[in-house]
């Protein structure tokens, strides 16, 4: 979720990745203010690479659905299509590859 840049009046005059002095404020990407934002002031490449910020996000959230159902015996891996089973397998190695390295990283993948 971005953090909030507003102006005196109360307006959003920016939009942050981290917070900082005068973006402490969280909004969904959703939100329509944050939206109506967007639409006035921002350019196509700024709104696409937004959207991939936003669908990495969404794959893990994936991934840790798939890893809860089948945990829960709910569905089994083997049941998801070869490719996304692929999918899945590599992006596990990437993680445990990262946190065998002890490198800190924020849950970007």
């Amino acid at each position: 979720m971005p953090y909030i840049e507003r102006s005196d009046d109360g307006k959003i005059i920016g939009l942050r990745t981290v917070p900082g002095p005068n973006s402490t404020e969280e909004k969904s990407i959703n939100d329509q203010e944050v939206l109506d934002f967007l639409r006035d002031n921002m350019d196509n490449n700024f709104l696409k690479n937004l959207l991939v910020h936003s669908d990495a996000g969404l794959i893990r959230l994936l991934e840790d659905l798939i890893a809860l159902l089948t945990k829960k015996n709910i569905i089994l891996f083997t049941e998801l299509p070869e490719k996304a089973q692929a999918k899945i397998i590599e992006r596990e190695k990437i993680r445990q590859k990262i946190s065998s390295d002890n490198i800190i990283v924020e849950d970007i993948l």
